[in-house]
């Protein structure tokens, strides 16, 4: 195996507990009894006994240990594995962060090494911790994943494996307890393992795996030949011009591909050389926004022969359906030449061409006369034709006429012909019909006739001129078609590079689609960014097409971006003309991968820099209000404690008053600390269920104590129940009404109104205080904040922080409103409890699964067994 890379085999699953290890080890025995060497490098079991007898009769690598913040930890011993050098190494859970010391920072990456050695891996991997799904899923379940690999890592494996389960199966093997303890099945059912969360990433894994397939069924067609529409799925490409129609033909095409599940939707718009006429980058800008809506993707291309790049494009991306508008020259024009649509149609072999009609169909367009390419070998054979019959044909007409006509006449008619053919095939047919005309012209029209002679100088002359006179306009007619050639050329390349400098400036080039783009503009099989590893090697970042080129020298053609990437491309060798245009392609590449880097650390970075916000909070609830409850507990126990001072009974009472009342501010304040950390965390425990506002404010008014007997009650009788967590409704509840009686003067108490509104109810608590200035509203919801004339208070401490942060949970909403006369009103707003919430299967907002299953003992950011 020395020198060969090694193979990877992925086990792939919608959820954690689908059985990706058990498939995995049952597959590490099939090979074990076939004599295969292999080894277990790490395999997680989380403590299924079935899972775990499968790893009897297999070899096993011991783990490494690694000491971290005072606790050991287990992880694979990669130079181990490396030693042992196994045919087969089985590495669970892909997307796995290593301990900080082990030898890489992610498991892919010891993977990576293993590969690299020769070593076949066998791995498992959930869809939800693939990279371009992440934010996908956590939108669907509402838990965060932390853990992540990127979508090359696992799109490079040799063979994926989907291990499917339909979601009731896997509720089932959840509830016997194959996957979770007992105590946490309940919460695992009720929240991430719903049968709706289940089902909606079941599909999400198919349909990535249909990608994966695709790109293997492409790579199979690349490396044998296969041009030919294989129908596997309907793939709908709409062409367009840059005309007005294109809306129409886009929303077609979008209806045609909605008809088939799963199909795709491509439009393409061909740039051709002879220049942009007829093209408005306003419709196209527009009609690009409106395939993307569409869930479509577009492409650009450069083609002479439109029709065929059509279809070179189609069949490239094993299109099913072409969708092309109705002509829109005139009947006369459309008699003379059969015209884009006629000839793709005729063209178009197993690909089904829909010619769609619109408002401009057979009017005609406006559009400036397009300047011919010319030089082209067709152009020249065709002058060349030209030549062949006009001359000729002149010769017969002007002997006939030769009693009628002078040398003079006859020379301006051959003139005339060579300037015709000059036009048609440019300098070299023109040239050649000049000599041939005036060789005509000595012998039958200059005396003497009949011979190569000349009698009269002014003949001679005249024939001179002529022959001069021919060569410099054919010159001159060749020197403008290719001028003319280069600036369309040039036109086309600019519109592709802005159009492409724009996409990556706004950020909308992803690094694959702009590889796409690069194989698409330059006809090639296939495009790889290589970035040089370790040592003289070479990895690839990202690819697109057939098989990749692993090394620069590989391809066909290669462009060096600075010291350590390249742009790699297969197929054929391109002139200096493309290399320039492919410089700028690589450059915008290199562009778009630091792009996607940066994203990637921000990204990593935020997790951080929550934890530092929450540190900073905690730091300055110590620094601040625990001092003030500690110290005055501490004076109070210290002054009973004091043999010095005999004290009465009322003063020893209010002394242990003193300090009861300051250990009950200190215990709520630590509550309030340890529910915020909590929630900010993750993993506050949310069980939200129908509840009634008039069942959970007595609780409220108790627990405020004698403070509670000023609040003002105002609770309609029809008020429906909430969707809430009856314990943090309290809470919440409880933190808002302490904050309005602290800041209401006694002769005012405050009021708790609550009315319904819609689907939700609206809780007002008023107090009637000195209120707070509407553009330091939000200040008030940040933790430790004295703001204007409470600044005699104690300020707003934690209380409304938590209180807005408990409701956000419950998926209602906390925001403060002015109260007329002066104060300010908090306006609570939560959910009305539905039927279907009653029942224990609510579809509302569940705040569970915004703030991680890890709040109901399931933590699934981090399993992937």
């Amino acid at each position: 195996m020395d020198g060969e890379r090694g193979k990877l085999r992925i086990h792939l699953g919608a959820a954690p507990g689908v059985g990706k290890t058990y498939a995995m080890l049952c597959e590490a025995h099939r090979r074990h009894e076939r004599g295969t060497d292999l080894v277990v490098g790490y395999v997680e079991t989380h403590g299924r006994a079935r899972t775990a007898a499968l790893i009897e009769g297999l070899e096993v690598v011991p783990r490494r240990r690694i000491r971290y913040r005072g606790a050991d930890f287990e992880e694979m011993d990669v130079d181990a594995v490396l030693a042992r050098h196994p045919k087969v190494a089985l590495v669970d859970e892909l997307a796995h962060t290593n301990i900080p010391g082990s030898r890489n920072a992610k498991r892919w990456e010891d993977v990576e090494e293993l590969l690299a050695a020769g070593i076949d891996v066998l791995s498992t991997v959930n869809v939800q911790h693939l990279e371009s799904l992440n934010d996908v899923v956590q939108t669907i379940t509402g838990v965060p994943q932390r853990e992540t690999v990127p979508d090359e890592v696992v799109r490079a494996a040799e063979q994926v494996e989907l291990i499917d389960i339909t979601p009731e199966a896997l509720r089932r093997r959840m509830a016997h307890g194959n996957i979770y303890a007992p105590d946490k099945i309940d919460a695992a059912l009720g929240n991430y393992f719903r049968v709706g969360n289940l089902t909606a990433l079941r599909e999400i894994a198919l349909l990535w795996l249909a990608d994966k397939v695709e790109e293997q069924l492409d790579r199979y067609r690349a490396a044998h030949g296969i041009s030919s529409t294989w129908e596997t799925r309907e793939r709908v490409v709409v062409a367009l011009t840059g005309g007005a129609e294109g809306d129409t033909l886009v929303r077609r095409a979008a209806r045609i591909a909605a008809r088939g599940a799963g199909a795709d939707l491509l439009a393409v718009h061909v740039t051709r050389s002879d220049g942009l006429t007829g093209a408005d980058p306003a419709h196209l800008a527009r009609q690009r926004a409106l395939v993307e809506s569409l869930g479509g993707s577009y492409h650009q291309i450069v083609g002479d022969d439109v029709p065929r790049a059509l279809l070179d494009f189609a069949r490239a991306e094993n299109g099913t359906q072409l969708v092309l508008g109705a002509s829109r020259r005139g009947r006369l024009a459309q008699l003379l030449a059969p015209g884009i649509g006629v000839t793709v149609t005729a063209r178009s072999g197993s690909i089904d061409v829909h010619m769609v009609t619109h408002e401009a169909s057979g009017r005609g367009r406006r559009r400036l006369p397009r300047i011919s390419r010319g030089l082209t070998w067709r152009r020249r054979l065709a002058g060349a034709a030209l030549a062949a019959v006009l001359l000729p044909a002149l010769t017969v007409v002007l002997h006939l006429m030769q009693g009628a006509l002078n040398l003079t006449s006859d020379m301006l008619i051959f003139l005339v012909a060579v300037i015709a053919v000059a036009l048609v095939g440019g300098l070299g047919p023109a040239l050649g019909a000049a000599v041939v005309a005036s060789v005509l012209l000595n012998w039958f029209f200059t005396p003497p006739l009949g011979r190569f002679m000349i009698a009269e100088r002014n003949n001679a002359l005249a024939l001179a001129v002529f022959v001069a006179v021919a060569a410099m306009v054919s010159a001159v007619v060749d020197l403008a078609a290719r001028r003319t050639s280069e600036a369309a050329r040039a036109s086309a390349e600019a519109e592709t590079l802005s159009t492409l400098a724009g996409d990556v400036l706004r950020g909308e080039a992803a690094l694959p689609a702009l590889l796409d783009r690069v194989r698409q503009s330059f006809a090639m099989e296939s495009a790889a960014l290589l970035e040089r590893a370790a040592g003289d090697g070479w990895r690839t970042v990202a690819s697109s097409g057939g098989p990749a080129c692993l090394r620069p020298e590989e391809g066909d053609v290669d462009v060096p971006v600075g010291e350590d990437l390249a742009l790699v491309l297969r197929g054929r060798p391109l002139p200096a003309e493309d290399r320039r245009v492919l410089a700028a392609f690589a450059a915008y590449a290199v562009v778009a991968l630091r792009q996607r880097r940066l994203a990637q650390a921000v990204a990593e970075a935020e997790p951080l820099a929550e934890v530092d916000r929450t540190r900073t909070a905690l730091l300055a609830a110590v620094s601040h209000d625990l001092r003030a409850p500690l110290a005055s507990a501490k004076a109070a126990v210290s002054a009973l404690r004091g043999a010095d001072v005999d004290w009465a009974p009322d003063e020893r009472a209010e002394l242990l008053a003193t300090a009861d009342e300051s250990l009950d501010r200190l215990a709520k304040l630590v509550d309030n600390l340890l529910d915020l950390s909590r929630l900010q965390a993750g993993a506050l425990a949310v069980l939200p269920h129908p509840v009634g506002l008039e069942d959970v404010l007595p609780g409220v008014l108790d627990e405020l104590g004698p403070a509670g007997a000023r609040v003002e009650l105002r609770l309609p009788p029809d008020l429906p129940e909430v969707s809430a967590d009856p314990g943090l409704l309290e809470r919440v509840l409880a933190n808002v009404t302490a904050n309005a009686v602290q800041h209401s003067p006694p002769d005012r108490p405050p009021l708790v109104s609550a009315s319904a509104l819609g689907n939700r109810v609206e809780v007002r608590v008023v107090d009637q205080g000195p209120g707070v200035p509407e553009p330091e509203w939000q200040r008030i919801f940040v933790p430790f904040q004295r703001l204007g004339d409470r600044d005699s208070g104690m300020g707003v401490g934690l209380g409304l922080a938590l209180a807005r942060g408990l409701a956000e949970a419950m998926g209602g909403t906390l925001d403060p409103e002015n109260t007329p006369g002066g104060g300010l009103t908090m306006v609570l707003s939560l959910p009305v409890a539905t039927r279907s919430a009653s029942t224990g299967d609510r579809r509302g907002p569940d705040p569970q699964e915004r703030h991680g299953a890890g709040e109901r003992g399931v933590d699934v950011s981090g399993v992937t067994g």
